[in-house]
């Protein structure tokens, strides 16, 4: 693959970056008709911010402050001028963040990256993100319907029945979480079912470590990962190159000291922080509480955008399970439901190349219906499946630790 989805891709980067400033002041002028922009940016001149110091003397929107800030004002806390009705899909996430999906071709901006996986007009896609309520399902579908792909609207799940669909439509390409394309596979070798048409894919949503990879390249699949939030749709993605990922077009992207909207020095790892040039739908300095570190030069397969490492670790204690983000505030509003527990804390592991949750609680005392209780609490709450164990007083460390991600 030497092709690239557009000449954006490959233009000088002097020239994308005028080019985006450019265009940034109307786009904040778009923002600063919502209210909540209205207020943060009070006696700023859209005309001024033409550049990056500029732009970093705005304030930092932390993505963590959201779930309040939509509970207060529905739905879009504000920060959407645009009436609801004038989008075409509305979706929620965990939080809960309400997030709405614009009209236009490819609104996640997600085309580019299945391009540089491999996908092609005409490919047969078996996409199993989740299409209920949250839009990771529909992000990679309207992408790949944007790119010419036929799509298979799988989603997670119904094993037994995603096979009959391979073997029926035979698609080409998958996209989803590396968890789930393994237990596809798996389930493919022991029921004898033909799995082979699937040749490439695009996966997010969860880690992709050297021995997955590995399993998922011996079964004759190129797998590329895809890194992006429910709010933004798709950041950056790897391409032939394998040297980290590239930035999408129509973003900019700041990494800062985490906690801060200071710019890090070259190489340092810091928060990515986003503005998306989406006249509707703007993020201004959006910090996404996710870390990385960029790398220097421009990748090897002739596109030029800023490169990133990837995924590496949270700002915050927020962490992503099974392609969910869970997060410190949810953990805390389960100890509300139930008042007899004294501690809590989230630990995630991995068991079988899958994210494993188990909350452990303090209770002076214990039974198996206090225990069925906290797991569907936990259930309702963080939109996945966990279990729950009920701990004497005194287990848990009182480190202020809530989340511990051990994977």
């Amino acid at each position: 693959m030497t092709a690239h989805y557009d000449i954006r891709e490959t233009r000088e980067p002097a020239a994308r970056e005028a080019d985006l400033f450019a265009r940034l002041p109307d786009v904040l002028r778009s923002a600063m008709a919502a209210p909540a922009y209205a207020a943060r940016f009070k006696g700023i001149d859209p005309a001024s911010v033409t550049s990056r110091a500029a732009l970093a003397r705005l304030p930092v929107l932390r993505k963590s402050e959201l779930p309040a800030l939509h509970k207060a004002s529905r739905p879009f806390g504000g920060f959407v001028a645009a009436p609801a009705g004038s989008f075409a899909r509305l979706f929620t996430s965990p939080g809960p963040i309400f997030e709405p999906e614009g009209r236009q071709a490819d609104p996640w901006r997600g085309a580019r990256a299945l391009f540089a996986a491999g996908f092609r007009p005409a490919d047969i896609v078996l996409n199993t993100f989740s299409y209920h309520l949250t839009p990771g399902g529909f992000i990679f579908d309207s992408s790949a319907r944007a790119l010419g792909c036929a799509v298979i609207p799988a989603g997670p799940g119904n094993v037994e029945q995603q096979l009959e669909l391979i073997e029926a439509y035979r698609p080409i390409g998958y996209s989803g979480t590396p968890d789930f394309l393994k237990i596809l596979l798996d389930a493919a070798a022991t029921a004898g079912r033909d799995a082979s048409s699937i040749k490439r894919a695009l996966v997010s949503g969860a880690a992709f470590p050297p021995s997955l990879q590995a399993e998922i390249k011996a079964h004759g699949i190129d797998a590329y990962q895809a890194f992006g939030t429910a709010d933004l749709g798709l950041i950056a993605f790897e391409t032939e190159a394998r040297d980290g990922m590239v930035v999408n077009e129509d973003l900019i992207i700041e990494l800062v000291q985490p906690g801060t909207g200071d710019p890090v020095t070259p190489g340092e790892v810091g928060e990515i922080v986003v503005t998306s040039l989406d006249p509707l739908h703007p993020w201004i300095r959006l910090a996404i509480g996710d870390l990385t570190a960029a790398l220097p030069g421009p990748s090897k397969c002739g596109r030029t955008n800023m490169r990133i490492k990837g995924w590496m670790g949270r700002a915050d204690q927020t962490t992503k399970i099974k392609g969910m983000f869970v997060r410190p505030e949810q953990i805390k509003e389960i100890g509300a439901r139930h008042p007899e527990l004294e501690l809590l804390r989230l630990i995630v592991t991995r068991e079988d190349q899958t994210d494993v949750m188990t909350l452990k609680a303090e209770c002076a005392t214990t039974s198996a219906i206090l225990t069925d209780q906290v797991e569907m609490s936990l259930r309702n709450i963080t939109k996945l499946r966990g279990k729950a164990e009920i701990v004497p007083p005194g287990s848990l460390p009182k480190d202020g630790k809530i989340i511990s991600d051990e994977r």
